[in-house]
């Protein structure tokens, strides 16, 4: 027995032993593609040496003699620390996902393939300005020869992801950068899903509860529009859930509500308590590990700029300079419309046109599918646009038989010159310039907010399409692309775009609110992002006669919920308080302790409080039983809190107070009724997940920033060392937003939020600050992965210094490149 016993014995030591030593050699071989960044290189390409200093927090300042040797260094930096994010976003790009990931993403290949991104990247290269060709060649080079030193130099295959991959890695091309931008585009523009989510609703409800679910701006004139039925005779009425309750994270394509938001707000030196400008930003994106951001300081011959920048595009795209700060949010401009195209009976290679038939453009494209057949697509267009297949956005339910729907987009253009905007805005000096690179902006649509040392703005960039205004649908749902009145008639001059400058207030704001209100066909945009985070904005604006970059600050990081303030009140009137105190342990003694909290509750969406969450579940569970019995499975489409519908209901506003009756029983139900079964659902169901006493629930322990790897986060043990999860604050409809998911068995999930948040103060720009939500590097074994991320939930930022000296302080690395014969 004892020597059974020995034996046993050796055998598990021997097992630690080999499993300690595969833990000692993965890590090392994954280590491997850590950088030194007190590694200097010699680099063809170059013709001066740069210098790269890297502070304490692992931000690059690049310091280099010409504009193209700091764009080469930019892109060699980008490559040593987000390689693998930035071979993910050009594969995405491509429609080229399936070659590594096999038959899971291939729907997402293929629409992007019918999108043709790519294709209409290469063509822009040639139509942009000679210092962004300039620019994008360099950077190219830049990141080809970080490839270069990891192929030649055994450096862990440039990212541990690599090891579970191919490790080829083509080399960089100008395109690549100009197909991300193109990538951004898609994932902030959201208008196709409103378009086919309102004809769909339009089939199920009369007019009027149209207007109630799918409301407009308040203030905004209700267009009267026919039924979609009537419009698209035969389209099949959807009884299927809209959307998806799960969503790939390999996929660009968001849901509705997660296409777009941001905060930016700036006042003029007059409003300023210190007499300088001050801005602060903050864009919304979907949170990933790491984050999209990579802060970055360039010296160009224009002066220093810093800010954050995407791996894999050559420029600040929000930051500062000496002399300029600015900021993005979301437009929301209507730049999408579906058009359907009859195809011709007989001949289905043909659609309907103005004119008669005419063949469609077609393409034979062949997606690479790992461990599958390749699957070769017939891309198709039309004069509106690519024709898109009907398995996606749910087009199969809108679209009649007989018809296919095609897409009239901005972005899809060919002479696409983004890139020039964006490098000629990150030199600009004044307002007055900024605004004007913004001429160049083709799309996405981003409202750009200036500030500069005399003044401030708020400029629309993006091209604006003009529309007859005889239009069908106004837009707002799919229409007969074979009809003149529904097709683009072209753009709008960039003289129309909004812009507000230097107002008698001195403030200027945007939410992703209602920016202008005119009638269609100038009305810029039916769907706005944001009607609550902007009351909150003016009421912060208001209490105070100047600002300073801490009251900019306490904005930007402000928790309070207006929505909260207005429903809860509204919904709850008659139950606050009603009735003798109930037994222990009762469903009825459950909901007068979650009332009592919420009555003494001021909407602030604290992580370390109960009451935010009870008032979210309540809020969903109310909502779900108000919708579900009217529009059946279509409910799973509105997975967050629809505000302004719940407000109509309770306020009966053109009798909305309709949803409140339960089609489907006998009694007639009481909006009151609803309000009290809901609560009580929806506490029946947080006590069965955190137990019953409702002081000790957090909100916080639910709505976690999920800042997950989007692939390796779903890798069962990997998951625990690449996902970052951190406990906030906020909500959908607070400044410091955090957008809940929605769906899944945690729907408070934060999902979407600000990524990247900088306080700007031109009375001492140095004082500026910024962060970001994960770290600088893509590599989980670095201590920069996440290191950023504790300080940007606590509500902490770091310097947005200028001044070489500081930024040398500490710094963990300086870098040298030199060109190859200056190292001899």
């Amino acid at each position: 027995m004892f020597t059974v016993f020995r034996w046993l014995l050796r055998i598990f030591t021997g097992v630690v032993a080999l499993a300690g030593l595969a833990m000692l050699g993965s890590y090392y071989f994954l280590s491997r593609s850590l950088p030194d960044y007190e590694e200097d290189f010699a680099l063809p390409g170059l013709t001066a040496p740069v210098e790269v200093v890297r502070n304490n927090d692992n931000v690059p300042h690049i310091f280099g003699q010409s504009d193209r040797d700091v764009f080469f260094a930019l892109g060699f930096v980008h490559a040593q620390d987000r390689l693998w994010q930035m071979t993910m976003l050009r594969r995405t790009a491509q429609g080229r996902l399936s070659e590594i990931f096999g038959t899971r993403t291939e729907k997402i290949d293929e629409l992007l393939r019918r999108y043709d991104l790519y294709t209409l990247a290469s063509q822009s290269v040639a139509v942009q300005d000679a210092s962004t060709q300039e620019a994008l060649t360099a950077y190219a080079e830049g990141v080809n020869a970080w490839i270069a030193q990891v192929n030649e130099g055994a450096r862990g295959r440039g990212a541990p992801e690599f090891f579970l991959f191919s490790p080829e890695i083509a080399a960089w091309q100008p395109a690549d950068s100009l197909a991300i931008l193109k990538l951004m585009a898609l994932q902030l523009s959201g208008k196709i899903g409103d378009e086919v989510l309102r004809a769909r609703m339009s089939m199920l409800l009369p007019g009027a509860r149209l207007a109630d679910i799918l409301p407009d701006d308040p203030g905004q004139p209700v267009a009267t529009l026919p039924d979609y039925a009537s419009i698209a005779p035969g389209a099949r009425p959807a009884l299927k859930s809209a959307g998806l309750a799960t969503r790939d994270p390999l996929s660009p394509f968001l849901p509705r509500g997660f296409t777009g938001a941001s905060n930016a707000w700036a006042a003029a030196p007059g409003r300023s308590a210190a007499g300088g400008s001050l801005l602060a930003s903050d864009p919304h994106l979907g949170f990933t590990a790491p984050t999209l951001w990579y802060l970055a300081r360039l010296e160009l011959t224009t002066g220093g700029v810093i800010g954050g920048t995407l791996p894999g595009v050559p420029a600040v795209m929000v930051g500062r300079s000496d002399a300029l700060g600015w900021g993005l949010t979301t437009a929301y401009l209507d730049d999408q419309d579906l058009m359907l195209e009859e195809v011709n009976p007989d001949n289905p290679e043909e659609y309907r046109t103005p004119d008669g038939w005419k063949r469609f453009e077609t393409r034979k494209s062949i997606l690479q599918v790992k461990d599958a057949s390749p699957k070769t697509l017939v891309l198709r267009w039309t004069d509106n646009g690519p024709v898109l297949p009907g398995s996606h956005y749910d087009l199969d339910s809108v679209v009649p038989p007989g018809h296919v729907a095609a897409l009239s987009w901005t972005a899809l253009n060919g002479q696409d010159t983004s890139m020039t905007a964006a490098i000629r805005l990150m030199k600009a000096q004044t307002t007055a310039e900024a605004m004007a690179a913004g001429e160049l902006m083709i799309a996405p649509a981003q409202n750009l907010m200036l500030a500069d040392r005399n003044g401030i703005a708020l400029q629309v960039i993006g091209r604006m399409p003009l529309r007859d205004a005889r239009h069908e649908t106004q837009g707002r749902m799919p229409a007969p692309g074979w009809k003149p009145e529904n097709r683009w008639q072209g753009f709008l001059p960039y003289a129309d775009n909004p812009r507000f400058t230097n107002p008698a207030s001195g403030i200027l704001g945007n939410t992703n609110n209602k920016t202008v209100d005119l009638p269609f066909p100038r009305h810029f945009s039916h769907d706005w992002g944001d009607t609550q985070r902007i009351q909150r904005w003016l009421t912060l604006m208001k209490t105070r006669e100047v600002h300073t970059r801490e009251s900019f600050i306490e904005a930007q990081l402000d928790t309070v919920s207006p929505t909260a303030r207005t429903l809860l009140p509204l919904i709850g009137a008659d139950l606050w308080f009603t009735g003798e105190a109930a037994p222990d342990g009762t469903p009825d003694r459950l909901r007068q302790e979650a009332l009592e909290l919420l009555a003494k509750w001021n909407g602030e969406m604290n992580e370390h409080l109960p009451e935010p969450l009870i008032y979210q579940a309540w809020m969903r569970a109310l909502q779900d039983r108000l919708i579900r019995d009217e529009i059946g499975p279509m409910a799973d489409g509105f997975t967050a809190i629809e505000p302004l519908f719940l407000e109509r209901v309770y306020r009966n506003v053109d009798g909305a107070g309709l949803w409140c009756d339960v089609i489907q029983s006998a009694p007639v139900e009481t909006c009151t009724d609803l309000a009290r079964i809901a609560l009580d659902e929806a506490l029946l169901d947080l006590s069965e997940r955190f137990g019953r006493q409702v002081e000790s629930w957090r909100w916080g322990d639910v709505h976690q920033a999920a800042q997950d790897h989007p692939v390796l986060g779903e890798v069962a043990f990997v998951k625990w060392f690449v996902n970052i999860r951190q406990s906030t604050s906020g909500d959908d409809h607070t400044l410091m937003r955090g957008r809940t998911k929605g769906s899944g068995p945690n729907p408070w999930l934060n999902v979407h939020g600000a990524g990247y948040r900088g306080v700007y103060d031109f009375a001492d720009p140095d004082s500026s600050v910024f962060i970001t939500s994960t770290g600088q590097s893509g590599h989980p074994l670095s201590r920069h992965y996440d290191n950023l991320g504790e300080r940007w939930r606590r509500g902490e930022y770091i310097p947005m210094t200028l001044d070489p000296a500081l930024a040398r302080a500490a710094a963990v690395g300086i870098m040298t490149l030199t060109p190859p014969e200056a190292s001899e």
